[in-house]
Order: structure tokens, then sequence, then C-alpha cells
């Protein structure tokens, strides 16, 4: 398998070498799916909650007497039933939201999201991104003049003017290879590995 290799201005220069066990895999859109999902359930955080009708502060007294009203008999109004009560079965911030995922299919989920990315050509190498001063303008022309919009930038030295310049880019992300998540590589158009990133990818994934 074989990556572009962009120059400055976006254009492909060469071809970069990349093992076909990462970025030549067949497209698993079940295992893909199923990565993803997981990855954004263990990404959810206990804190909702409701009250039972134990909770709720209503007073315990008998609204009406049992018979003879007419209407429906009633023991207090903290019942679910009624309007301001308590709920059945409340949301806690003790509920778990996470799903378990073995190594080896997040590993091939991301292998067959590269893979697939690599086939409809958004994703390409750069020797590599930096910026001489932690300034937001700087980032965003040298990325239109590369003709990129909303990429994901995957590098091996996050330098702080890098990481400073790119925070308020609201379609640019730049991440180390490790933090490199499945729902980042699908939702960016384009995908930006540096060529040391690359390698660590290909020794992160093999």
């Amino acid at each position: 398998m074989e990556l572009k290799l962009l120059n400055d201005q976006g254009q492909a220069a060469s071809n970069v070498a990349a093992p076909d066990t990462i970025f030549g895999r067949d497209y698993n859109e079940a295992l893909i799916h199923q990565v993803v999902v997981a990855y954004q359930a263990n990404a959810r955080s206990g804190n909702r909650k409701q009250k039972d009708r134990e909770e709720v502060s209503h007073t315990t007294k008998k609204p009406w007497r049992q018979k003879g009203t007419g209407r429906a008999r009633a023991g207090m109004s903290s019942s679910p039933l009624w309007r301001g009560g308590g709920r059945i079965f409340p949301n806690s911030p003790d509920e778990n939201f996470s799903h378990k995922v073995n190594k080896k299919m997040y590993r091939a989920g991301l292998c067959s999201i590269l893979s697939q990315l690599a086939r409809e050509g958004r994703l390409s190498v750069i020797e590599n991104l930096s910026v001489d001063a932690p300034k937001t303008k700087l980032l965003a022309q040298k990325l239109k003049g590369m003709g990129l919009e909303s990429v994901l930038v995957i590098t091996d030295n996050l330098d702080e003017n890098l990481l400073l310049a790119s925070r308020n880019l609201p379609n640019v992300l730049v991440v180390e290879p490790r933090h490199a998540d499945p729902v980042s590589l699908v939702f960016y158009k384009k995908v930006l590995i540096t060529k040391p990133a690359l390698a660590k990818i290909e020794e992160m994934l093999a």
C-alpha cells in the first residue's frame, strides 16, 4: 500500500510505502460501528440524577378519603402516577454506560478505518507540520494553502506552538498517535499524518 506524501502546498510530491496489514485491510462496517459506539459509550459519565417517590418533597398524608368521593383512590401525592411525583425507575449517577471491546478488536477496527480512509483518498502523509509562533492565524493560513479545512493532524511531536495554534480552530484537531481515536478518524474529512507519526502508528498496530 502506498500513501501520498504532500508538500507544503498540499500537492502530492511522492508516495510513501505503508504495510497492507494496517492500511490495506477490508472494510468491516460492523466492527467499525461497534468500536465507535463503544468509544462514545465509554466516554459517558453518570451525571444524571432523578428522584424516586422516597426522595421527592411531598407530604405522606392521604389526599382524600378512600371511599365516597367518586375519584380514584390515592395514598400520597408522591406517587409516580401523579404530576410532580417520584420516578418509578429513576436515573442514577451510578449508571454504567461502558462497553467492553477487546484490544485485538479495537486495533482491527482502527486498521479498517485507516484502510478505508486511504482508499477514499482522505489519508495523506507530510514530512512535518509546525508553526513559528503560537498563533491561530499562522496555522489557519498554512492549512488553507494546503487546501485543508476539516483535518485531523497526527504528529509525533506535539510542540506547544502547534497545540496552542490549533486549539481555536473548530475543524482542526492535532493529536499524538496514541490519542488518535476512531471517532475523530471518522469525523474529520481529511487525516494528515507526519512521517515519524506514521512509523509510530505502524509500531502500535503491528
